[in-house]
């Protein structure tokens, strides 16, 4: 895939959220689990690497399947909707 230095960054990004699953980058990016992971390993020192993979493994929040909550079940800040008009 060609993907620009800023894709790759916010994929990158996305990928150390605890809250985003691997599914919210397939459908922002097209690339799966496993695209990401190379793209992780490629794009990052091999300790950061390993220390994202031991992260992103044990973190239920990064597998939809796993959730104990769905999509829109997540938490809200209490004044996250206060200034919409």
């Amino acid at each position: 895939m060609n993907l620009k230095d800023s894709d790759i960054s916010r994929i990158i990004e996305m990928a150390w959220e605890d809250r985003t699953p691997f599914d919210a980058i397939e459908s922002a990016y097209g690339l799966n689990q496993n695209q990401v992971e190379d793209l992780m390993r490629n794009n990052l020192k091999k300790n950061s690497y390993v220390l994202w993979r031991k992260r992103a493994r044990g973190r239920k929040t990064k597998h939809v399947g796993l959730r104990e909550f769905g999509a829109f079940g997540r938490h809200h800040s209490y004044d996250q909707n206060k200034y919409k008009k």
